[in-house]
């Protein structure tokens, strides 16, 4: 299934997205036991599934989509983890060595828009940066997991649009990453999370995103480093990993700052990321100027 959520004249919901862009079965409308958010639905595991699936058997519940606004699918979770220098051919663009062990950073939940929201570059930020990123929604809490069980605590994937402040990331923060990648509005996901099994491979599928139509990056996540169950059980290791927590799992080649010379994303930009069989979310970067 496709899960989204959405909003209308009513409060933001849950839906099954029927076909891919298509109509929504409001399925908390349908089942009064199914909460109205992502997150809650997810830690409701078998059960909401069971639901959910028997809510968009019934036929009822269909809304248009033209009579919906499509929100973040997720906006809540505990933790964004991130993965850097995860594409084989991401590597070769920098001519670095491919890491033996995953690279983590995080972002954080302020940073979440859906499809639509505008990304809003604040006036500090000089080096703004793209970088599509397949997302894996973790569906139940793990700890310290082998990964050959790893796949049994995944939900599901989204497309994620990973907002980069070069500037930040790279030079004016000492080094650190943290600074740079979690502005507000610099984590758009969506539009919707579609299971795990809903995929015919979430690791051959294609990649791209397009900055003002023109693409500027397109790959195949066959060429992640570190696919998902290697992933979930490393990062495992770490922390606990909780239902709903969302992991983004690096970028291909083509990103702003390793062109020559260097291209940053400007106000009236459109963004769309997608990612095959998942959907293709857009966003306008808008520039933030103080007031006072």
């Amino acid at each position: 299934m496709r899960f989204l959520q959405f909003s209308d004249e009513k409060s933001t919901r849950i839906g099954v997205e029927i076909v891919e862009d298509g109509d929504i079965v409001d399925i908390s409308e349908v089942d009064s036991s199914i909460p109205s958010d992502m997150k809650s639905f997810i830690e409701g595991g078998e059960d909401m599934l069971a639901a959910a699936k028997q809510a968009v058997a019934s036929g009822n519940g269909v809304i248009k989509r033209d009579r919906t606004k499509v929100k973040a699918p997720i906006k809540n979770p505990e933790k964004i983890i991130c993965l850097g220098m995860n594409y084989a051919d991401h590597c070769f663009e920098q001519n670095k060595p491919i890491p033996e062990r995953p690279l983590l950073f995080f972002k954080l939940p302020n940073s979440i828009i859906g499809q639509g929201d505008d990304i809003i570059c604040p006036d500090i930020v000089e080096e703004l940066d793209y970088e599509v990123e397949l997302a894996i929604v973790v569906g139940k809490t793990c700890h310290c997991i082998k990964e050959e069980d790893a796949m049994d605590y995944v939900f599901g994937y989204t497309v994620a649009h990973d907002v980069s402040a070069r500037d930040w990331q790279l030079r004016k923060n000492n080094g650190q990453w943290g600074l740079g990648k979690t502005f507000d509005t610099f984590c758009p996901l969506g539009p919707v999370i579609v299971q795990k099994n809903g995929l015919s491979d979430p690791h051959k599928l294609g990649i791209r995103c397009r900055v003002n139509k023109i693409t500027a990056q397109d790959s195949n996540t066959e060429q992640m480093v570190f696919k998902t169950a290697a992933a979930v059980s490393y990062i495992s290791q770490f922390m606990t990993l909780k239902a709903g927590d969302v992991i983004l799992t690096g970028t291909p080649p083509g990103v702003g700052c390793f062109k020559t010379p260097p291209v940053f994303l400007k106000d009236g930009d459109v963004v769309e990321v997608e990612i095959d069989e998942i959907g293709c979310l857009s966003n306008t970067v808008r520039q933030f100027e103080r007031t006072n």
